[in-house]
């Protein structure tokens, strides 16, 4: 492996020496660098340093110009406005770069982070015996994204799963399984996830139903919650049958959504009652907890509520219970003293903010995170029907994620059969692609809109092959492979000796940023930011297809080698962001 620097950062260290060549004290200052229309790049540090040493700027900004030395990399550099830098590089630049790119086919040249560390991220959380609905798709995709980025520059990632697994409902549902053992067994060894929520779903409206009518049965629903708590082994192993219920499901679920989750990772809110007490016995003695009616307290200045009263974080009720914030802290202190994690990430709905922000703060008092460990909620917005409200059903409940993917997936084989006869594909490549598009369709559209805020989820859209969707850069994929596969004997070579086109240079410039990309985009938690880098990808190669005819007879031989090596580049570049986001790119669609 490789790591190769960008063009970007090479020319910010020659101006960067120009710079302080021209003005001895400002070394180490940025030449704010940046891509511009009216050349390569454009840098506008000059204005600020001159304020400092009280110098004109455009002056300052000629004296820069005359140390910079033009050549290899730089051909040349103009002083524009009130003291910018218009730079513009050498053609054998790129094409060198690029070449230092394309021989590294694993990770065309992204550099490893300078400090990795460790990480958990706490994503696709679904609760036991419950649906997955559509607010589950947002935590599990941007997670999942996320999580490959961060381990792609080097960071050591520790997958975390919190699953809803405990509290007092499991004492209706574990009751009713004990009077009616057979309720969850299978017809036969193989059981869907389909089969097995039907199980769920039965099950938990028939103990609903005894529950609200019964009170002799609430009673010893209640006494069972008594029971799971103390941990009585009876009792724990009829609430385990519903946790491996639940599994088949959400395993089934998210293999739909073609993503890895891992038993081992899957930690739920019962994998911290043996610290809960000790938690509020810490807090308590450090005095960032206190009683209040009975209750364990965190109060804070500056959180309160319509009545203008303390609104506090309760880590104990007043019966003894434990609340989620108890759970969420002991899992800090798992996190940070166990798995010795520098950075925890929550992917979390936005409307649980307040209690994170109570979370992370009430944890910052304790000491369990003091600058060396830090948390981050990567909040996320709501999920929009057409009409602009809460994705809801015709009869107003919440869209089942099962129904929402084959539904995507059903649209997406239909795009993919119009075009299957064009290109030969078979019945099962038709249906194959299908799932790929379908299902990267809903994650593109999920990471391509900031996590915080809500998006509309437009089934029509997604599948679109125009516009901003997966769908166009899949099929900007699949286009680069035909076309390698049409060069016949020809094959990608890079030629530094070549003058290049514009839309060449512009796709070769794009092409360079993918590594610095990836690191914004893992250091701010911004997956939407690599999903903008891609498109933009793909558009930047629709110019070059519509200028520059790749295969014509009239080429020379060493250009048409030359910009199938450009192609195959984009390619690899799509294959790999595209990876990152999660989304599979098919060779033929």
């Amino acid at each position: 492996m490789a790591s190769v620097t960008s063009l970007s950062h090479s020319v910010e260290q020659h101006l960067a020496s120009a710079l302080s060549a021209a003005l001895p004290e400002a070394v180490g200052a940025d030449p704010l660098l940046r891509r511009s229309d009216r050349a390569d790049y454009q840098a506008n540090g000059i204005l600020a340093l001159a304020k400092k040493a009280k110098a004109n700027p455009r002056e300052l900004a000629t004296q820069v110009v005359a140390q910079v030395v033009t050549g290899d990399l730089i051909k040349d550099i103009e002083v524009s406005g009130p003291g910018f830098l218009n730079v513009t590089i050498t053609d054998r630049a790129i094409v060198e770069n690029l070449g230092a790119r394309y021989a590294d086919a694993d990770r065309l040249g992204v550099p490893l982070a300078d400090a990795p560390g460790t990480t958990v991220i706490d994503y696709a959380q679904p609760n036991v015996a419950k649906e997955m609905h559509v607010g589950h798709l947002r935590s599990a995709v941007i997670g999942a994204a996320v999580t490959e980025i961060l381990e792609f520059t080097g960071e050591s990632v520790v997958r975390r799963h919190h699953i809803g697994d405990w509290g007092t409902q499991f004492g209706m549902l574990i009751q009713y399984l004990d009077e009616h053992p057979h309720e969850l067994d299978h017809k036969d060894a193989q059981v869907s996830g389909e089969e097995a929520m039907s199980n769920l779903d039965r099950l938990y409206k028939a103990a609903r139903r005894l529950f609200d009518a019964d009170e002799e049965f609430k009673t010893r629903a209640r006494r069972r919650v008594v029971d799971l708590q103390a941990g009585d082994p009876h009792t724990l192993a009829v609430w385990q049958k519903f946790v491996d219920e639940s599994k088949i499901y959400f395993f089934s679920v998210f293999d739909k959504l073609d993503m890895e989750i891992r038993d081992e990772d899957i930690v739920g809110e019962s994998g911290y009652n043996d610290m809960l007490a000790e938690t509020c016995r810490l807090l308590e003695e450090k005095g960032v907890a206190v009683r209040s009616e009975g209750a364990l307290c965190v109060f804070f200045d500056d959180v309160k509520g319509p009545d203008g009263n303390p609104v506090p974080l309760i880590v104990q009720k007043s019966d003894g219970g434990y609340g989620y914030a108890a759970t969420d802290l002991s899992a800090i202190r798992d996190r940070v003293f166990q798995l010795k994690a520098d950075s925890l990430v929550y992917v979390v709905d936005a409307r649980q903010s307040l209690h994170f922000k109570m979370v992370f703060e009430t944890a910052r008092r304790a000491g369990w995170l003091n600058g060396e460990a830090t948390a981050h909620q990567l909040a996320f917005g709501t999920v929009l029907g057409k009409d602009g409200k809460p994705f809801k059903t015709r009869e107003g409940e919440t869209v089942k994620l099962v129904d929402l993917l084959d539904e995507a997936v059903d649209r997406a084989t239909a795009v993919v059969r119009e075009k299957a006869d064009k290109i030969g594909l078979s019945e099962r490549e038709i249906e194959e692609n299908g799932r790929y598009v379908g299902v990267g369709a809903v994650k593109y559209a999920d990471l391509s809109t900031s996590a915080v805020r809500d998006y509309k989820f437009d089934l029509d859209q997604m599948v679109s092959l125009n516009g901003d969707t997966s769908v166009y850069l899949q099929y900007a994929y699949a286009r680069i492979q035909s076309i390698l596969r049409k060069a016949g004997e020809a094959r990608p070579v890079a030629h530094p000796e070549l003058e290049l086109a514009p839309a060449e240079r512009a796709l070769g410039l794009h092409l360079d940023q993918f590594g610095e990309t990836v690191h914004e985009v893992a250091a701010a938690y911004e997956p939407h930011k690599l999903a903008a880098y891609l498109y933009q990808l793909a558009s930047h190669l629709t110019t070059f297809y519509d200028q520059c005819h790749v295969l014509s007879a009239d080429n020379a031989p060493e250009v048409v080698e030359n910009r199938l090596f450009l192609v195959d580049l984009t390619g690899r570049t799509l294959h790999k962001g595209m990876a990152l986001l999660g989304i599979r790119t098919p060779e033929r669609l």
